[in-house]
């Protein structure tokens, strides 16, 4: 089976499929996790100036979104990684995150963090992660432990590119 072409641009949040994308993956997340473990930013969130957005498009359709926020020193935190269902196993996730880590590095960025969810629904995610290099760690940046979230991180300076 031949790969889709995947073409990832930033994303001002102002497309219908952006936004209904965005509501999906926040409603995915209350579904699958008590609110005070839900972590997932909303619109107004996404919109700090600290985070930049992606969407990953195949032919005119909406495949997936995901988010970069900067923080401290060098440091960036993966959010709002989601592929829309109908693209599931078609390699829009794991474009994602190649761009994003890639971005990353060209920011000067020396580490990416994230956190995740625990349950079944989620290990696909956390085995994407895992496969570039990303380890579990303990809570950070204002996280705290929580039975509901993995939190994982990967060094860019010391991973092979």
């Amino acid at each position: 089976m031949t790969r889709p072409r995947i073409r990832i641009r930033i994303d001002d949040l102002s497309g219908e499929p952006t936004q209904l994308l965005i509501a999906a993956h926040l409603a995915g997340m209350h579904q699958t996790s008590p609110p005070e473990s839900v972590h997932a930013l909303d619109m107004d969130g996404l919109q700090h100036p600290s985070i930049t957005f992606w969407s990953a498009w195949i032919d005119d359709e909406l495949a997936g979104i995901g988010a970069l926020k900067t923080f401290g020193d060098r440091q960036g935190e993966l959010k709002s990684m989601r592929v829309d269902d109908r693209f599931r196993g078609h390699g829009v996730g794991r474009a994602l995150l190649a761009h994003i880590i890639a971005d990353s590095r060209s920011r000067g960025l020396a580490s990416l963090w994230l956190e995740t969810g625990t349950p079944e629904d989620f290990i696909p995610a956390q085995r994407l992660y895992e496969s570039v290099g990303f380890t579990e760690c303990g809570p950070f940046e204002g996280y705290t432990e929580d039975p509901f979230s993995v939190y994982m991180t990967l060094d860019l300076e010391h991973q092979p590119k």
